[in-house]
């Protein structure tokens, strides 16, 4: 009797299935030795996928016309082969008269040759000086002087006697027929005419079945989610068809300014220059300049002066800083969503795969990667790798800026924030969450008292320089701040320094004053000077005070001067009610607006009730509003008044 099997698998296999499941290099070298291994197939599916992408557009105007799908397809397949083969036609034309004018320039090319020579080889050489030349000569072997039964035998062979010696035969082939010609011509053309049928017939049936090989894609990559199965297709073919024919545009027409150009300054094949332009421009980065290098050797050739060759290099120049710059972020955005970096490892990557070809397909290619890492989550390394997105959002650079103690390039960033956003945006949306992702790590301990310290700097640099005005930091000032160990009252200090000990004159008009009270603790102490500074951005004049300030007024400060009072939540709600109180005594005529910001920031662990009588707002932006709102409503007041 047979023991019954065990379903449970043994450590051993779950071991070895968990190895296999968590392997992705192997999986990556895997899938890297099948692209190279099946190269000679993979490279021209990938070629007729791609050009099915380019000319879809016209077969979709060609349906929308009245024409059948086999019709249509036909007729935009015909059109583009048709202008490939005159396109060809036109370049072997080009070549061919270009090959047969060139001994015309050969007295133009040893003049340039020779007066490049003189100002590099022979100046350098001058340079050198006797010392070059005893080195140059040092370095040299002595030649052995040659014996005289060596110069004996070297009479004799002059003479024409050998002495029984060998003499050295040469055999040289007979010359080429035509026959021959002609088949090492077919060999040689085999190759490429052959890829180019595969590829063309490939792109054929790809058309043709387009509907079939949608739903077959959709059925492979996800039929239990139809909807997102759907999105990712319409992404990469929307993505890459908008691509293909926005770049096949914007080549051509670089190409056809190019020959424009170069037949205005009398450049010989301007054409050649302009075609040989829009194709080389498919290769990233690189392709302009490998086409512009030999138009501007050729300009070089053509006269004796350089005044043609330096027409040809600024043609080139300026088309392509105007195709770069002007015209394709107009026509498609400055990107395809690739960032620069990885546009350039890829066409390394590729053409080293796939050659030629993939260096021309490398970024199609990595595109489809791209859109892929955006919606398959196990490839989402792939977005975060290639795309030009931010790797981190606002808050987490702050945060991880802070820590490394970056202070210059937290400031660049929050400059250029606050170009189009204020200051309390700037608080909302990156410094408190920055300070949240903080909170959470020191309640971790992940954050040592020396991270802390300079934490607390940089925050007090960053925050101090946003007020746009240079400051000078004094000798001793940073361990004054880190003695303190409150940004916050560092910030205030700082002000203090600038516009005295009330932070600016005490004869206002009434009722233009916000006060900004914070209740001693390290959180509202800062969460106080960030409104503050808040409120003066908005062009409001905003004092930050504490509690022991409301005791210390001088006698020329007048309560009606005060409009309103903005209280920070503190982490007692028995002390803020006794604040309020005690406000309501001496401000009556201030409104008291209460600053409940997410408890993280605070330190409590759920709002206080607000005491009767006190506005309630939850964030800066809020603060900033509420109080400009209400001088402009006063200010209405008074007009009508």
């Amino acid at each position: 009797m047979t023991s019954p099997v065990d379903p449970t698998p043994r450590p051993q296999a779950e071991h070895w299935r968990s190895g296999l499941s968590t392997s992705p290099l192997v999986s990556c070298a895997i899938v890297l030795g099948l692209l190279y291994l099946a190269r000679e197939v993979l490279v021209p599916v990938a070629l007729a996928a791609m050009l099915s992408l380019l000319i879809a557009p016209l077969v979709r105007r060609l349906r929308h016309i009245g024409l059948p799908a086999t019709p249509a397809v036909l007729t935009a397949v015909g059109s583009l082969c048709a202008g490939m083969a005159a396109l060809a036609v036109m370049l072997g034309l080009q070549l061919v008269d270009m090959t047969a004018s060139l001994p015309q320039y050969e007295s133009s090319i040893r003049a340039k040759v020779a007066t490049v020579k003189e100002l590099t080889v022979d100046r350098m050489d001058s340079l050198q000086g006797t010392a070059g030349r005893l080195f140059k000569h040092l370095s040299e072997p002595e030649r052995p002087t040659p014996s005289r039964n060596a110069a004996s035998r070297l009479k004799a062979n002059i003479n024409g006697s050998t002495n029984g010696e060998r003499v050295q035969v040469e055999v040289y082939p007979p010359p080429p027929t035509s026959l021959s010609v002609l088949s090492h011509l077919a060999g040689s053309l085999w190759e490429p005419l052959a890829t180019a049928g595969i590829v063309l017939i490939v792109m054929l049936f790809t058309l043709l079945e387009h509907e079939s090989l949608r739903d077959r894609l959709l059925r492979l990559i996800g039929g239990h989610d139809l909807r997102a199965s759907t999105e990712v297709l319409n992404d990469v073919g929307a993505r890459l068809s908008r691509y293909f024919v926005s770049q096949f545009a914007v080549n051509f027409g670089v190409g056809a300014v190019v020959w424009l150009a170069l037949w205005a300054i009398d450049l010989p094949h301007a054409m050649l220059w302009g075609v040989l332009t829009a194709l080389m421009r498919f290769v990233p980065y690189i392709g302009v300049l490998i086409a512009a290098v030999p138009a501007v050797l050729l300009g070089a050739a053509v006269e004796p002066g350089w005044t043609l060759m330096l027409l040809t290099l600024t043609a080139f120049l300026v088309v392509e800083v105007l195709a770069a710059q002007v015209v394709e972020p107009l026509l498609y955005g400055h990107s395809t969503g690739l960032s620069p970096l990885s546009v350039v490892i890829a066409a390394i990557f590729w053409s080293a795969l796939w050659g030629p070809v993939g260096l021309l397909l490398a970024t199609p290619l990595t595109l489809c990667l791209l859109v892929a890492g955006r919606y398959v989550p196990s490839l989402k390394f792939l977005d975060i790798l290639l795309g030009d997105g931010p790797s981190l959002t606002r808050p987490q650079r702050f945060y991880q800026r802070t820590l490394s103690g970056d202070a210059h390039d937290l400031i660049a960033q929050a400059r250029a924030y606050l170009k189009k956003k204020s200051f309390a945006s700037y608080c909302d949306n990156i410094v408190l969450p920055a300070l949240q992702l903080a909170a959470r790590d020191h309640e971790l301990g992940l954050i040592s008292p020396e991270q802390a310290q300079r934490m607390q700097q940089v925050v007090v640099d960053v925050i101090g320089a946003l007020d746009g005005k240079p400051r000078r930091r004094q000798r001793g000032e940073a361990h004054t701040v880190l003695d303190l160990s409150s940004p916050g009252v560092a910030l205030r200090r700082q002000r203090e320094a600038e516009m005295g000990r009330w932070q600016g004159p005490l004869s206002v008009p009434t009722g233009s004053l916000n006060l900004c009270i914070g209740q001693g603790s390290i959180g509202d102490e800062m969460m106080t000077e960030l409104l503050t500074r808040a409120l003066r951005d908005a062009g409001l004049d905003a004092r930050h005070m504490s509690v022991t300030d409301t005791d210390a007024a001088p006698p020329e400060a007048r309560t009606d001067s005060v409009a309103r009072v903005f209280i920070q939540s503190g982490e007692s709600e028995a002390a803020t009610q006794t604040l309020v109180l005690q406000l309501q005594q001496d401000l009556p005529q201030a409104n008291l607006i209460q600053v409940q910001l997410p408890a993280w920031v605070t330190g409590q662990a759920t709002h206080t009730q607000a005491p009767p009588g006190v506005m309630v707002v939850e964030s800066f932006r809020d603060a900033v509003n509420c109080a400009l709102e209400a001088d402009q409503a006063k200010r209405g007041s008074t007009a009508k008044g």
